[in-house]
């Protein structure tokens, strides 16, 4: 399991939290969850939190 995975709570298409990690995608992709509800793949990026403190931007 990959110690970089973001805790989810819920799965972003039906809304259910019967959630497990996905080890392994169709196309090799590491990482991501599983929902067991609607049989669905997804993963979770985080791109950048502090985005407008950091790059100057408006506050």
């Amino acid at each position: 399991m990959s110690t970089l995975r973001s805790p989810v709570f819920h799965c972003p298409f039906c809304g259910e939290e019967d959630l497990v990690p996905a080890e392994r995608y169709a196309d090799d992709t590491v990482g991501g969850w599983h929902c067991r509800s609607c049989d669905r793949l997804f993963s979770v990026t985080l791109h950048d939190v502090n985005h407008s403190r950091t790059s100057g931007g408006p506050r």
